[in-house]
């Protein structure tokens, strides 16, 4: 029992001292606070300090701080500080950046401590000072560096007085600058800085009503350096070079480490020391480091592998020639000389050639293969042979004129117009006359006489010379050029017989790509030197120009800056031999097809065939096409619109038909097919008419055009044969010749052969007949002269003395007959007879025939009266033709009063 009661005593007596405790410890936690707060402040953080009060010692757990920050007395941030009991007794320190510069607006903390569920009141309310405004508008933060990428917000305080208006940095957009009010006349702006400035810094700038103000701002980027590379230039140092992705150096500067020592930038983007250069691989450690960041590398090498040489010094011709030249140098560094180097030199003459050469510690080389008088620019390089790390920068130029020398050989070519030859040339380049050209000077001969050689002069202006040579022959020219030093190496050129036995090569098209022409061909056995392709305008008077090609290739690029669009130009292909050159190939074709204006098709006319009409036009010339004409095409269209259309794929094609057409107007569009489009448009009109109204104009047509064939062909007989036609329709009668009683007179113009006597005498009609003159159809079987009736008794014919005809002209004039006399057939066929009347009395008797005048017609014996009547000759000799006609003649008689006898 009293165990039980000492265990209950002692029970009661721990609680009671446990309560004490706890009463003691909330006691001190209930005084447990912060004292001796101080705050001070660097850039934009807030630094907050302070201790713990006496009463916080007897604490045994962890202790919070609670810390809130006001900005313009509005809560912008809270924060919790968590000392542990070994901490108590210590001082603490809190710090907080602000995104505002503190002398944009004022910042307070105020500061509590909380342990448990116990919590002290807050404790002292502490304010950074903010400075006083000046007179003008002030922008903070000034003179701050800033990363690119960051987030920054500038401020601007405004004096009193004065209205805000703008807020604004350079180099961004004025459209995203929005800047909102913090206090009173405080006026913040958020920008993403995301460019770096290319001046030394950027411009905030704050604008009043009154004034504008500003700060500087410099935005940059850490260092940002790779590919570390260490090599030697003067196997004395070590230098050092890096790649920089962006320059860092404005407008913050880096500081640069090489080995651990601080090293200048060089001019050349390397940072070097002195070092000893000795054989074996070596670690070589870089630093870059700036405000906003720090980047280290490092490179393994052996510098005696890697020597990069300085540039040859003093480089100079020493020896000057037409093709060669000498150089020489020095170096700056003794130890080139024990080095093995090659060296390039760089050769510009208006393209860059560099040659190699090699030796130890190389200071010349010699030049060849140059072009005479002419300048070239030389600049020289060197490296390490045996190992090669990289090439010294190039040493300064040094210029240089060659001496001159004779021109090279010409490029000679052939051109055949007509039945002449043209020999032509190009002009030698500045790079190929070697100097001034003079003259030209050209020969010829004929291959089977070379003896007899043709020379002449060209002046300087021309390069080409005509020929007139015999076509049937091959002729050797030869062409060379003449300068101060002498004449070039002889061209010489084989010019082909132009026999017409020699097969003709087919022309073919091409097509035109990129300015020029892509031509190729097959390979021929005869070329033997190469091929030549020559070209011209295909029409018109033109300067061919040519290009050779080595004989293992066929085919070929050409350009000319002659080439003209639209152009049609004519390309041949020849074998080079060793003789004349022979023609493979000819095309034709354009650089570019051009479309052809409207008006290509000339006397474009429509023609009726039934129900269908054809359109015909001019055969289109050359000269007018500007393009391949691939065929043609035909549209029409009626009075309803309907459009229709006829093609041909002929290009030689001159008309197109449109079939089974109604009656009705048409218009007829013809147009060409070319790669380029259809174009040259050109249009007609015609009516279509009915089939019977065709027929009928047809017949119509023809009647008419009978009627006046005919008319021409009467009209054209007629007038050819006027004067028959009058003889026989209204003949002209002569009249006899008479004489008076008692007077004589023969018609004959012999006079003096013809006798009478005083009587009246009255000549019958005589029909006189040359001897051998053909009557057709009346000459008698036996060829004899006619024989004519005995006059009637009184009457007496008197015959012509001496007045033998050698043929018998007669007239075609009808004669009535006498009423009671038989009509003689002879007046219907025969012209009238010229004849002579002679009166005489009955009793006179004629001593004589009838003879033949010789020598004179009777048209002309007939004592002035001479018809104007056609005669005609006939020959009594003539072949018997109608032997059941004889011809018969009859005499007609005049019988004249007599007058009495005196």
């Amino acid at each position: 029992m009293p165990f039980v009661m000492e265990k209950g005593i002692m029970m009661i007596t721990l609680l009671l001292l446990s309560l004490f405790f706890k009463s003691t410890q909330e006691h001190d936690a209930l005084h447990c606070e912060p004292q001796n707060l101080t705050i001070n402040s660097s850039g934009q953080m807030i630094l907050l300090t302070w201790e713990d009060k006496p009463s916080c010692s007897a604490l045994h757990d962890v202790l919070i701080y609670e810390l809130e920050v006001f900005i313009e007395d509005k809560k912008e941030y809270n924060d919790e500080v968590a000392v542990t009991p070994d901490q108590i007794e210590s001082t603490h320190s809190w710090n907080w950046t602000s995104y505002l510069a503190l002398e944009c607006a004022s910042h307070s903390v105020r500061l509590s401590s909380r342990y448990k569920n116990h919590k002290s009141r807050w404790k002292q309310n502490l304010t950074l000072p903010v400075l006083k405004t000046s007179e003008n508008p002030e922008v903070y933060p000034k003179d701050r560096e800033f990363k690119v990428g960051s987030n920054v917000t500038f401020c601007c305080v405004v004096p009193e007085g004065e209205f805000f208006e703008n807020l604004r940095l350079t180099g961004y957009p004025r459209e995203k600058m929005n800047p909102i009010p913090i206090g009173n006349r405080t006026y913040a702006l958020t920008v993403h800085l995301n460019q770096s400035p290319k001046d030394s810094c950027t411009q905030v700038k704050c604008t009043t009503n009154t004034s504008e103000n500003g700060a500087c701002a410099d935005i940059g980027y850490p260092p940002d350096v790779s590919d570390l590379k260490c090599e030697t230039e003067d196997l004395e140092s070590v230098i050092c070079h890096w790649k920089e992705e962006r320059d860092t150096d404005l407008p913050i500067k880096t500081e640069y480490q090489l080995l651990g020592s601080l090293c200048t930038k060089e001019p050349n983007g390397g940072c070097s020391q002195k070092v000893q250069v000795d054989v074996g691989c070596r670690n070589w450690t870089f630093t870059a480091q700036n405000k906003f960041g720090k980047v280290e590398l490092s490179d393994t090498a052996d510098l005696t592998k890697r020597v990069h040489m300085f540039p040859p010094k003093e480089v100079t011709v020493s020896t000057l020639n037409a093709r060669n030249v000498s150089l020489e140098w020095r170096w700056t560094k003794q130890q080139y000389n024990h080095l093995n180097i090659k060296c390039q030199i760089n050769i510009s003459n208006g393209e860059n050639t560099i040659i190699e050469k090699f030796g130890v510690g190389l200071k010349f080389a010699v030049l060849n293969d140059l072009i005479p008088d002419w300048t070239y620019n030389v600049t020289v390089r060197c490296g390490t042979t045996q190992h090669f790390w990289i090439w010294s920068n190039y040493s300064t130029s040094v210029n240089f004129q060659t001496k001159g020398d004779v021109p090279d050989a010409l490029d000679v070519w052939m051109q055949m117009k007509d039945n002449q030859i043209i020999i032509t040339w190009k002009i030698p380049l500045a790079n190929q006359s070697h100097g001034h050209i003079r003259a030209y000077e050209v020969t010829w001969t004929n291959t089977t006489e070379r003896e007899r050689r043709n020379r002449t002069k060209v002046v300087l202006n021309n390069h080409s010379l005509a020929l007139s040579l015999d076509t049937a022959e091959e002729y050797i020219v030869t062409v060379t050029a003449r300068n101060i030093n002498g004449s070039s190496s002889p061209s010489t050129i084989t010019i082909p017989s132009l026999n017409p036995d020699i097969i003709r090569v087919n022309t073919s098209w091409i097509i035109g790509s990129g300015g020029g022409f892509n031509l190729s061909w097959s390979a021929s056995p005869t070329a033997s030197c190469g091929y030549i392709v020559d070209w011209c305008p295909t029409l018109g008077q033109c300067i061919v120009e040519w290009k050779k090609v080595p004989p293992n290739d066929t085919k070929t690029s050409i350009f000319s800056k002659n080439f003209k669009g639209g152009l049609r130009y004519s390309l041949s292909v020849y074998a080079c031999t060793q003789g004349a050159p022979v023609l493979l190939e000819r095309r034709e074709g354009y650089v570019s097809e051009e479309i052809i204006q409207d008006g290509l098709f000339k006397s474009l006319k429509g023609n009726q065939q039934n129900s269908d009409c054809e359109v015909s036009w001019d055969p289109i010339s050359l000269r007018e096409q500007t393009a391949f004409i691939h065929g043609y095409i035909l549209y029409y269209s009626d009075d309803n619109n309907v459009v229709i259309n006829f093609s041909t794929d002929n290009p030689e094609a001159t008309s197109l038909t449109a079939r089974n057409l109604k009656i009705s107007s048409y218009t007829f569009t013809v147009k060409a097919q070319t790669a380029v489009g259809e174009c040259g448009a050109a249009v007609t009109t015609y009516i279509l008419n009915s089939l019977t109204d065709y027929y009928l104009i047809k017949v119509v047509f023809i009647s008419l055009a009978f009627v006046f064939g005919l008319l021409s062909f009467i009209t054209t007989l007629c007038y050819r044969h006027w004067t028959c036609i009058k003889q026989r329709v209204y003949p002209t009668i002569p009249k006899p010749v008479l004489t008076s009683q008692g007077e004589h007179r023969c018609l004959s113009r012999h006079m003096d052969h013809c006798h009478h006597s005083e009587a009246d005498i009255v000549d019958v009609l005589e029909l006189h007949l040359g001897a051998g003159a053909p009557i057709n159809k009346y000459a008698s079987q036996e060829k004899m002269p006619f024989v004519f009736a005995q006059p009637p008794k009184g009457y007496h014919i008197q015959p012509l003395k001496k007045c033998t005809p050698p043929c018998l002209t007669l007239t075609t004039t009808a004669i009535p007959s006498p009423s009671g006399l038989q009509s003689s057939p002879l007046r219907s066929v025969f012209p009238n007879l010229s004849y002579n009347l002679i009166i005489e009395r009955g009793d006179k008797q004629s001593n004589s025939g009838p003879e033949l005048q010789e020598g004179t017609s009777l048209e002309k014996r007939s004592g002035g009266f001479q018809p104007q009547v056609h005669t005609e000759t006939f020959s009594v000799n003539q072949e018997e033709e109608d032997a059941e006609s004889p011809m018969s003649c009859v005499s007609t008689y005049i019988l004249l009063p007599q007058s009495p006898s005196r």
